[in-house]
C-alpha cells in the first residue's frame, strides 16, 4: 500500500477542517495505507512566516512530503481561497515538491459559493508544485460536519460523495498512473 501524508491548513484550534482531515486519514489507514498527518497551525509560526525551510520542524515536514506517495491537502476557504496558513507552508516547499505524487484536495466552507476555490485557487498551486495526478477534489459545507466526542459525523449530502472520492483516491494509489505517450 501507499504512504500518504495529510496536510490540514486550518488556523483554528477547534477546526472542522482539521477534524475532517483526521477522519479521512483514519479511513485511508483502514484501507491499509500508512498515513501521517500535519496540522500546519502546529508548526512554528516564526519559521513559516520567515520561510525558514532549515528549521528542524519545517525540514521534517518537507522530508515527510518528499517521502510520501500521495497527499491529502485540506483547507477551509477564506476570501474565496484556501487558507493563508496553508499558503505559507506551500510557498516554502521546493518548486516540484509534489512531483511523482497523487494529490486529493479537500476544502470546507460556509457557502456553496466557495466551491470554486477548489479548482480556481487550490488546484493551480498543487499543479505548480508538480503533482503528477490531482484527483477529483471535494468541497464540504461547514454545516455538514459535526465534531463530537465520538468523532466526525458527516451529513450524507456531503459525506457520501466525499467518501466515494476518498475511496477512489485510495484505489488510484493501488494502480500505476498512466503516462501520456509523446
Amino acid at each position: 500500500m501507499s504512504t500518504i501524508h495529510v496536510l490540514s491548513g486550518s488556523p483554528s484550534a477547534v477546526s472542522k477542517t482539521a477534524a475532517l482531515a483526521g477522519h479521512l486519514a483514519a479511513r485511508l489507514r483502514a484501507d491499509g495505507h500508512t498515513v501521517g498527518e500535519t496540522a500546519v497551525r502546529d508548526l512554528p509560526a516564526e519559521a513559516l512566516l520567515h520561510a525558514d525551510a532549515k528549521h528542524p520542524r519545517i525540514a521534517a515536514v518537507v522530508r515527510t512530503i518528499e517521502e510520501a506517495d500521495a497527499l491529502v491537502v485540506a483547507s477551509p476557504v477564506y476570501k474565496a481561497a484556501y487558507s493563508g496558513l496553508l499558503k505559507t507552508l506551500l510557498d516554502l516547499l521546493p518548486q516540484f515538491a509534489f512531483a511523482g505524487k497523487t494529490v486529493l484536495p479537500v476544502v470546507t466552507g460556509g457557502s456553496p459559493a466557495h466551491v470554486l476555490a477548489l479548482d480556481y485557487a487550490l488546484r493551480p498551486v498543487l499543479t505548480s508544485l508538480g503533482a503528477d495526478h490531482i484527483v477529483q477534489g471535494w468541497f464540504v459545507l461547514d454545516r455538514h460536519i459535526e465534531v463530537g466526542p465520538d468523532g466526525v459525523r458527516l451529513d450524507p449530502a456531503s459525506g457520501d460523495p466525499l467518501i466515494r472520492v476518498v475511496d477512489g483516491f485510495s484505489a488510484t494509489l493501488g494502480r500505476p498512473l498512466l503516462k501520456e505517450v509523446s
